[in-house]
């Protein structure tokens, strides 16, 4: 039976996102502390995979991630359920058409994707996860797509942020405390379509999963860097920003840091 509020947010977002694709790229390409995360979101990735991995790619938005992978001589399958993202992946990945496939296919509705695998890593980046309320559905999917030994990793965006919460001495309660009480959702808007926004533990993940997967490693993603919607804080601030990331680099698989940031990244292997 198909839920008809998880089919419309699900919807919303894909309107949001579709909206923002054609300005997606200019707005974050050249983002210091966004290229930092997708460094250390992919080094993190790259401990993992084998050569010429068949990777699942969900919410791959403009195929920043994808292009990076096949060039790496790994096969990546691009999923997305923005039209508009996926257009301009199209545009963007010409020359990788022998590694780069492609598919509009919600990550709720993996059972029907065209190429159903077996793959040897699904791969989600920058909280895309978290635009779905059902996220335990997504997870238990998994398995069938996998190979045994397979990996998933994710990045989510967690219930708790140290930065977020320190907002509170700037007078900015409402995005200090945004996190705290969500249980149902908090309402996100891009390019002025609204839709829900979940936040996850890792241990969600890990007990969701626990049966037929087993957790690999954890990281904390801006921590001890600031979230980038703190705008260029990198660019005023360079010794502070060198001197805090190499903080981050040092601490982001320790405890308590790896529970305190922006994001999480986890891997997880098939059983």
């Amino acid at each position: 039976m198909i839920n008809l509020s998880v089919e419309k947010n699900e919807n919303d977002a894909s309107e949001a996102f579709t909206k923002q694709s054609v300005v997606f790229d200019a707005i974050y390409s050249n983002d210091t502390i966004i290229n930092y995360k997708r460094d250390r979101v992919r080094q993190h990735v790259l401990k993992y995979l084998k050569p010429e991995s068949k990777i699942l790619e969900l919410n791959s938005g403009t195929g920043e991630d994808a292009i990076y992978f096949a060039g790496l001589g790994h096969h990546v399958h691009a999923t997305d359920i923005s039209t508009g993202m996926q257009e301009i992946l199209l545009q963007k990945t010409a020359p990788y058409r022998d590694r780069i496939s492609q598919e509009i296919c919600s990550y709720t509705q993996l059972g029907k994707l065209q190429y159903h695998g077996s793959y040897d890593h699904i791969f989600s980046n920058f909280g895309g996860l978290n635009c779905t309320g059902e996220l335990d559905k997504v997870l238990l999917s998994f398995d069938a797509l996998l190979k045994p030994g397979g990996k998933v990793t994710m990045v989510i965006i967690p219930p708790f942020c140290l930065w977020e919460t320190l907002l509170v001495f700037r007078g900015k309660f409402k995005t200090a405390f945004r996190r705290f009480f969500s249980s149902k959702g908090r309402t996100a808007h891009i390019e002025g379509t609204y839709f829900k926004c979940f936040y996850y533990k890792p241990s969600f993940i890990i007990n969701t999963l626990q049966k037929s997967f087993k957790a690999m490693g954890m990281e904390g993603l801006c921590t001890i860097v600031p979230p980038s919607y703190i705008e260029g804080f990198a660019e005023k601030h360079p010794k502070a920003y060198n001197f805090l990331k190499n903080k981050e680099n040092k601490l982001k698989a320790t405890w308590p840091w790896k529970y305190m940031g922006d994001y999480f990244i986890i891997t997880l292997e098939k059983k």
